[in-house]
């Protein structure tokens, strides 16, 4: 299997550490709001891969961290530093762990909705802040971090392979700088150092005890803390979104390998960004989407699903809802064939080769999806097609086979409304037929008028 890593810069051959274990870090949300697509995208990209590589044999311990204390971020709406978690509390009236819960709920909601396969663990950051505490304590200790009026910061000057992730290297400061220019701390030594422990200021919420006074932790120990207690000091794979290599991944690099004195991860796999009608999403444009938009539109969030198997994860995707619907189209046709077929026997041996071999060569998708429209138009047998076809779900995860079975499988009750439907059609009564359409659609199916009929299918499973 292939994967291309931001590390070295290349594609390489995986080779777990332990094989046939693997152990996968995904950097999941800061809840506060609701996740849109362009979040989602991230993590339906480590979902293909732990798929890919169940596929290939090996056992999978996959850990998404919950960020559920806000780390603090300069804020344009605010012209200064806040933390969001607290702001969303503070709006609505709340306590933080309740916005916080509220909206982990909902994101477990929409992943289920676009069938991600449940994390093995999903550690909270609250829940973790003894470890991290013990991190710093051993970073004081070995002259990486010093103690500034209760706040603790990470020196980047002493971690000499600073930068090797991004690129943005102390040589290069000017690039350095560029990236972190919001930062406000004037208790610092030097501006790239980054903040391990933050004082707690009058009135906050969320805080806890610590050597160094009352506080709460930096953003990036909380990964490092969660990722080494549930995967090791040294793992495999480490998975998020291409905004989070400078300065997330790159810090956590740092203060992780400071700690440990060893390697921190093998492969470092990020996603592109998602573009919306070739713009950059933004609150302030209307163009944030989220899984419920989709829904609201009468889309199955599965189709979302499929269109993001249509560019390669390392490649930007542009979101637009025509091209929603063509996905939603093409996922139908597939029920749709799928409903006719036989009971799966053996398969297609040749055109799974070419699924599998697409999926290795670091998870090209786009490449996948035109062999599963190889298979479907064949001469192959159709127990032979659905046999493949069921396998290539096990990656894909589009819900083919219950989905196909439940379009074989029409309520009576819908088969008698298309009935009362199509009779007042033909008596050109097309008021009653509407509403019928409608009623239909309400229970989750669609009617389509044909020359033999009227055909129903299952819009949502």
């Amino acid at each position: 299997m292939l994967l291309y890593n931001t590390l070295s810069r290349k594609i390489e051959e995986f080779k777990p550490l332990n094989p046939p274990h693997v152990g996968m870090y995904t950097c999941g949300p800061t809840v506060y709001r609701d996740i849109h697509i362009g979040n989602l995208r991230t993590y339906l990209t480590s979902d293909i891969l732990k798929r890919a590589l169940t596929l290939n044999g090996y056992k999978v311990i996959s850990v998404m961290n919950i960020t559920d204390v806000g780390h603090m971020r300069y804020s344009s709406e605010f012209n200064r530093q806040i933390d969001p978690v607290m702001e969303e509390a503070l709006s609505e009236g709340r306590r933080p762990l309740e916005i916080a819960k509220n909206y982990t709920d909902k994101f477990l909601e929409d992943e289920k909705k676009i069938n991600i396969l449940p994390a093995d663990v999903m550690p909270k950051a609250t829940d973790h802040v003894k470890e991290m505490i013990e991190i710093i304590k051993v970073l004081i200790d070995k002259g990486f971090a010093y103690v500034t009026d209760g706040t603790v910061y990470f020196e980047v000057k002493k971690f000499r392979e600073y930068g090797k992730l991004s690129g943005n290297t102390l040589n290069k400061m000017d690039q350095l700088l560029e990236a972190v220019r919001v930062s406000v701390e004037t208790d610092k030594k030097d501006s790239a150092d980054f903040a391990l422990w933050k004082k707690a200021e009058e009135g906050r919420l969320m805080k806890w005890d610590s050597p160094w006074g009352e506080g709460f932790p930096g953003w990036h120990i909380e990964c490092s803390a969660m990722s080494m207690k549930y995967l090791g000091r040294h793992f495999d794979i480490h998975a998020g979104g291409e905004d989070l290599i400078f300065p997330h991944h790159e810090d956590e690099i740092a203060q992780t390998e400071a700690f440990s004195g060893g390697k921190f991860v093998n492969f470092w796999i990020h996603t592109n960004y998602l573009l919306v009608d070739g713009e950059k999403m933004a609150r302030s444009k209307g163009n944030v989407y989220l899984i419920s938009d989709i829904e609201k539109k009468g889309f199955n969030p599965l189709a979302f699903r499929y269109l993001t198997f249509l560019a390669h994860y390392k490649a930007r995707m542009n979101f637009t809802w025509k091209a929603l619907e063509a996905s939603q189209s093409a996922l139908d046709k597939i029920y749709e064939a799928a409903s006719g077929f036989e009971e799966g026997k053996i398969g297609c041996a040749q055109i799974e080769t070419e699924f599998n071999q697409a999926v290795n060569d670091d998870l090209n998708m786009p490449k996948a999806v035109s062999v599963l429209w190889e298979l479907l138009g064949s001469q192959n047998p159709t127990s032979a097609k659905a046999q493949s076809l069921y396998k290539m779900d096990e990656v894909l995860g589009l819900k083919i086979k219950e989905t196909a079975e439940s379009f074989k499988n029409i309520p009576i009750e819908i088969k008698e409304m298309a009935y009362t439907r199509e009779k007042y059609r033909k008596e050109n009564n097309f008021e009653k037929a509407d509403a019928l359409r409608r009623q239909i659609k309400e229970k989750g199916y669609t009617v389509k008028d044909t020359e033999k009929g009227s055909q129903i299918k299952k819009t949502h499973i």
